[in-house]
């Protein structure tokens, strides 16, 4: 068994690349359309091959320095002006990812308006976190707004939020967990009425809305040519099929990307100028995105984004036929919901049993009357009779089993818990009193336990249980 101490003297290369395949064998396929959440697969292996040698080739450039590595310049600006190209121009910025990418536009938003007092960002309750963490870094505060019937955000609830700190106004294109396409444009409006920016979180549709629209489908408007935004975020490692770690950021103007710069001559090192938020970083995810574009072309991206949407709607109608299940929402794009009308039918039960027959179906928790649910990202490799197969009879063999036994009183008990009287190690125990096993040699966890008893907790006391489940996993 190796050892967690480096070795003396270096170990073979076969001897670790074996190890590391042991090491892989654990985790989710990321080929294949069996797991609707986290990859996202062209099914083309010669692109994906293309794009781990262009990785490679970059492997070691650093895009510290573009004098230094002026590859990185070209690569970039083809790359964000592809991205323009499609979504209503602009200028803009390569990053690691969705996260990096809205932290930026977060921080351009924040400069570029200085307020007294703790600056606000107003967002629907369905805004990914990332928004969250921004405000959490930044120094600014979150303010919610409700969404309606149809998880939409309410423009007059947005415009009634706004205040003399608001900095930045936020709107989905579409929002992660269903699939639905904010009305940008009332959005943008309300924010632009009140002097105040507006960005689009397109990280998931950004590479599937435009080529949906070229192939024909009715796309509502969303991107910079709408009157109002501000600022735009799309990743090309979801629907852009590109390695992990890229995305770009876009902004209407040249001066608020600006904003979005770091520059520091306030030390006797080397002048430190960050378009991002790293500064030493590969250029590899450069590289592979750059190869990954061209290689796909935008006839090859209209394919995809059109075969992943029919995937889309034939699980919608699929849905329909399974009894208990519903679909929540209606999808612009190939992301769909799918919640339990029956309470005999557990959908955390049914992801563990789905789990079990060598599929992932991402369960999310219930949130302001959302009811908990099945979130399927579907791919144009996603064979859909298979999936729907799997969900029908994970579907039966859940509603066979019952709902999840909790132990009484346990949520309770979690919730007035001091988890600061807690190490790790005790943590890690209490995990394991409940099914889940951190040693790595427990095989895969009962989920369903502990998602029902996360679902009975507010949402501050959900994150730091999973903080401390974090923290109990690395220990």
């Amino acid at each position: 068994m190796p050892s967690d101490h480096l070795p003396e003297t270096g170990r073979p290369a076969a001897e670790l690349l074996a190890e590391l395949a042991r090491l892989r064998a654990a985790d989710l396929p990321v080929r294949g359309g069996q797991v609707t959440a986290y990859v996202y697969d062209t099914g083309r292996e010669a692109v994906h091959d293309l794009a781990a040698t262009a990785f490679a080739e970059m492997l070691e450039v650093n895009c510290l320095d573009p004098t230094a590595f002026p590859s990185i310049v070209a690569l970039e600006r083809q790359i964000v002006g592809a991205v323009a190209d499609r979504l209503g121009g602009g200028s803009g910025v390569f990053t690691s990812g969705g996260t990096e990418s809205i932290m930026l536009a977060v921080k351009a938003a924040r400069d570029a308006h200085p307020v007294d007092g703790r600056g606000e960002i107003v967002l629907p309750a369905t805004a990914h976190p990332a928004f969250h963490k921004a405000a959490h870094y930044l120094g600014l505060e979150v303010v919610h707004v409700p969404v309606d019937a149809s998880f939409r955000a309410d423009p007059a609830a947005t415009a009634a939020a706004l205040t003399p700190r608001t900095v930045l106004v936020v709107a989905s294109a579409p929002s992660y967990p269903h699939g639905v396409m904010d009305p940008v444009p009332e959005i943008a409006a309300v924010a632009a009425s009140a002097g105040v920016r507006c960005h689009v979180d397109a990280c998931v549709g950004g590479w599937v809305l435009p080529w949906l629209r070229e192939a024909g489908r009715d796309v509502p408007p969303f991107d910079l040519s709408v009157p109002g935004v501000t600022s735009l975020s799309c990743d090309l490692h979801k629907y852009g099929y590109a390695p992990k770690g890229a995305s770009v950021v876009l902004f209407a103007d040249e001066s608020l990307r600006r904003h979005a710069y770091f520059a520091s001559a306030g030390w006797p090192g080397y002048t430190v100028i960050n378009a991002g938020v790293q500064s030493s970083r590969s250029a590899g995810p450069l590289g592979a995105a750059w190869a990954t574009l061209n290689a796909v072309g935008a006839q090859g991206y209209r394919d995809l984004a059109v075969g992943a949407m029919e995937t889309a709607e034939r699980l919608i109608a699929g849905v329909a036929e399974i009894p208990g299940l519903r679909v929540l929402g209606e999808p612009a794009v190939p992301l769909v919901a799918v919640a339990s009308d029956d309470p005999a039918l557990d959908v955390f039960a049914i992801a563990d049993q789905a789990r079990a027959r060598g599929w992932f179906f991402q369960p999310q928790l219930s949130y302001q009357g959302i009811p908990p649910n099945l979130h399927f990202t579907l791919t144009g490799v996603s064979d859909i009779g298979a999936l729907l197969a799997a969900l029908a009879d994970s579907a039966k063999a859940a509603r066979a089993a019952g709902p999840p036994a909790v132990p009484p009183g346990l949520a309770e008990a979690l919730a007035a818990l001091d988890l600061d009287a807690l190490d790790d190690a005790d943590f890690a125990a209490l995990l394991a009193s409940v099914g889940v096993d951190l040693s790595g040699g427990g095989g895969e966890p009962e989920m369903a336990t502990v998602n029902t008893v996360l679902n009975a907790l507010p949402p501050a006391t959900r994150e730091d249980l999973l903080i401390r489940f974090l923290s109990a996993l690395y220990a």
